[in-house]
């Protein structure tokens, strides 16, 4: 019996031990309130990017490599002529073809133009006078960085202003004489567009005979700020 309580005594103390480091703890202030102030804006998407794909095939893999940047060479001369326009080549690659001996029968290879612009009618005329010897692969409209970035800048002082406000409201409804604040964080969403244009209607109209340079519409984007934080409640 002696040896048994022996054992038992160490993890008894450590319960109370347990027990009393809990009650040692500090309770959590009361009087904070957490909360979270939001605000939105509208935003035209000012910036057009597209990409535009060559695929080739040849017997000889030098053949092929020097068909692809000849290609790519001649749209890149075309586009000096839209100086507004920002064209640069993407990714080059190529691939054996095989036939069903497992023999190399030729191959395949892929090169891609990348095109940047604000000029959406420039962007248009350049995409159509591409469209003989590229075909376009992806089409997106969206919010240029630097316009992002100057309205994220006035959006934070907007929403810090609302979040400060929102305080002064639950420190008049809880009576208290002031509050002071504990953490805030501040942080930016992109929904991304609130209207997408016809990308698959622009892509036929370009691959079209003869097709004239394609509308292009950029529509909107809703960017948001929102500030959220604890205040503590001075009674």
């Amino acid at each position: 019996m002696v040896r048994t309580f022996s054992r038992l005594l160490p993890a008894a103390l450590l319960i109370v031990s347990s027990a009393a480091a809990f009650a040692a703890e500090p309770a959590a202030p009361m009087g904070r309130v957490d909360f979270q102030a939001d605000i939105s804006r509208t935003l035209p998407n000012d910036l057009l990017t597209a990409t535009l794909v060559t695929e080739l095939g040849d017997k000889d893999a030098g053949k092929l490599s020097r068909a692809l940047t000849l290609a790519m060479n001649d749209a890149l001369q075309k586009a000096k002529a839209w100086p507004s326009v920002k064209v640069a080549t993407g990714n080059q690659r190529s691939w054996p073809l095989y036939g069903k001996t497992n023999k190399l029968e030729g191959w395949r290879g892929r090169a891609e133009l990348n095109i940047e612009s604000k000029d959406f009618k420039a962007a248009g005329e350049l995409l159509a006078s591409l469209q003989d010897s590229l075909q376009l692969q992806g089409l997106s409209f969206v919010v240029s960085e630097e316009t992002r970035q100057a309205s994220e800048k006035a959006m934070t002082i907007e929403a810090i202003e609302a979040f400060r406000r929102k305080a002064d409201v639950i420190r008049q409804a809880w009576g208290a004489k002031g509050y002071q604040l504990v953490q805030m964080n501040v942080g930016s969403s992109g929904g991304g567009p609130i209207y997408r244009p016809q990308v698959a209607m622009m892509k036929m109209s370009m691959e079209a005979a003869d097709a004239p340079p394609a509308e292009m519409a950029g529509g909107e984007s809703r960017l948001g700020i929102a500030v959220n934080g604890t205040i503590q409640l001075q009674p």
